[in-house]
């Protein structure tokens, strides 16, 4: 043991004392896979070349050229974030030693930088958009070095180096005017393919910026998504692993398509004369549009001078103002241009409530209705000849919108109010009213139909029957005389269309108007005695319940005939 302890002190006491040829003696020793303490890479003619930028850290990529190629080129497509690059052009003082050069090729480089020499800047930029050094190779070179560099945050970019004159071929061309226009011009090349993109965020200065903004938007929601569902047992570490490996993994080889690389983006167009239109935008909400042109055959792409545009407001339809207690009639002459209809109604006193009554005045026509307010929809039914109440409570305003639906194939007849004439598509009666000290929808009859009786039919006279509720409310009768052809069809064209009321009747058929109220529901019967009448006639009666709150409700019309003898 003893032994051996002193053998290694005099080896490492012959090492300090021989330091200067320690190198020379370490390379004899060196195996040819060794990777060398700092890794470099060598950038190759004609290939593109990923690399991934750490922040704040300086990634060198070294070239050397061939003895006759007086002209080069250099590109640098920087991803999504601004970077720094150079190309310098070292000369050394004196070549290395080949017993120098004891490592594998990608070594060399490295033993070159760190020799003495003198270096000289040729180009330099500073941005997020792609940039190509096109000029002379340097007379006295010994070898060249592409300095990269991301300040703000991690990143990747791509390096591609051209010997000789001319384009690359490697890179679609563009217009000498890049910007995007309504008609943008563009090449005829097959094996280009253009893609539009359209995001409400910002212009993006290549498609490899676009898709890195996707995949961030993407991870940061299945990160939000992920924090609300559990919690992470190791934060330090998973940051982390997230940091050197999830988030900037070193780029693999391209896909087989540049559509399945690209599918997420909005809008891909094939050919050179494509026109692709962008539809489903938010009204007044600014837009970014870029353009890019893609090389299938080498997997590269250059864009467009990116502009914008702010869509325009979404037309306003028209909200009328209801006031209290109005009866209005509403409506449709034209499918097209005139199909819905809003309403506004603020009702009064402090308990903010009110009553919304609808009522169709089609056969086969119905509306429907749409109660909202701020913002948020309160209730959403079908309005048809039924009355159609709607209980209002709780908030300062409404929004009360009307929209036509189905076909409609009935006919209004009897109809005097001068909007329900001529070519009447659809209409519909509305009335809103404060309701100060109620609590609820107004109770309706049990039944809309008006019986007779027979014995009590006479020459002048006959008896009329019907059902009230157990609210007080006034109830008014209405007569009309028929023709003998009328009487003859048996009346059907005569009688009165559901949505008519009393507004729309002369006050010369008005002959009864009295008040009720029965508070058994069951037992809520009233008769009246219609006198005045001419014996073998033909009449058509009319029975309204008049409400302080809401549409008059109708009964259904009843034709009599009096008696010829008595």
């Amino acid at each position: 043991m003893a032994l051996v302890f002193l053998s290694w002190c005099l080896g490492a006491a012959l090492a300090l004392l021989c330091g200067s040829s320690w190198p020379q003696a370490h390379s004899a020793l060196a195996p040819e896979n060794e990777v060398p303490l700092r890794p470099t890479t060598w950038l190759p003619e004609g290939k593109i070349t990923s690399i991934t930028l750490p922040k704040g850290r300086t990634r060198r990529l070294y070239f050397t050229l061939k003895k006759k190629a007086p002209v080069m080129s250099v590109t640098v497509s920087p991803c999504d974030l601004p970077i720094e690059w150079t190309l310098a052009a070292r000369t050394l003082k004196d070549k290395p030693l080949k017993s120098l050069q004891w490592s594998t090729k990608k070594s060399v480089p490295e033993v070159w930088w760190r020799g003495p020499g003198t270096e000289d800047k040729m180009h330099s930029f500073t941005g997020s958009v792609v940039n190509t050094y096109r000029g002379p190779s340097h007379p006295h070179a010994s070898i060249y070095i592409v300095r990269l560099r991301s300040k703000q945050q991690n990143t990747q970019a791509t390096v591609y180096l051209h010997e000789g004159l001319g384009p690359s071929g490697v890179f679609p061309l563009i217009p000498a005017d890049p910007r995007v226009h309504t008609l943008a011009s563009r090449h005829k090349q097959t094996s280009y393919e253009y893609c539009v993109l359209v995001n409400s965020q910002q212009n993006y200065p290549s498609l490899c910026a676009a898709r890195e903004s996707m995949r961030r938007e993407k991870e940061q929601k299945q990160e939000n998504k992920d924090k609300r569902r559990r919690v992470t047992v190791w934060p330090i570490l998973k940051e982390w692993w997230w940091q050197q490996w999830h988030s900037y993994p070193e780029p693999q080889s391209a896909p087989s398509s540049l559509n399945d690389e690209y599918a997420d983006l909005q809008c891909v167009c094939q050919g050179t004369e494509s026109v692709c239109t962008v539809s489903e935008l938010l009204p007044d909400t600014l837009y970014y549009f870029d353009v890019y042109v893609m090389d299938r055959l080498n997997g590269t792409s250059m864009a467009y001078k990116g502009t914008y545009a702010r869509t325009h407001e979404e037309a306003r339809a028209a909200i009328t103002s209801l006031r209290e207690g109005e009866l209005r009639w509403v409506s449709f002459n034209n499918r097209g241009s005139n199909s819905e209809q809003f309403f506004s109604f603020r009702p009064r006193g402090v308990q903010q409530s009110g009553l919304l009554t609808l009522q169709s005045c089609g056969a086969h026509e119905k509306i429907k209705v749409t109660v909202s307010s701020k913002g948020q929809v309160l209730t959403s039914q079908a309005v048809g000849v039924d009355l159609a109440h709607i209980w209002l409570q709780g908030s300062p305003s409404y929004l009360i919108h009307l929209e036509r639906e189905g076909t409609t194939t009935g006919h209004i007849s009897g109809a005097t109010n001068p909007a329900v004439t001529g070519s009447l598509t659809a209409s519909v009666k509305m009335q809103t009213s404060s309701a100060y000290h109620r609590r609820g929808v107004p109770s309706l009859p049990s039944t809309l139909q008006i019986k007779s009786f027979n014995r009590l039919r006479g020459c002048n006279s006959v008896t009329l029957a019907w059902m009230g509720t157990e609210e007080r409310s006034l109830y008014c009768v209405y007569r009309r005389k028929l023709g003998n052809h009328e009487a003859e069809a048996g009346g059907a064209s005569a009688l009165t269309a559901p949505c008519l009321g009393p507004e729309s009747r002369s006050d010369t058929e008005r002959v009864l108007c009295k008040y009720f109220q029965e508070l058994n529901p069951r037992r809520a019967v009233t008769t009246a005695v219609i006198g005045g009448l001419e014996p073998g006639t033909a009449y058509v009666f009319d029975v309204y319940l008049m409400r302080r709150w809401g549409i008059p409700i109708k009964y259904a019309s009843k034709m009599l005939k009096t008696r010829k003898e008595c």
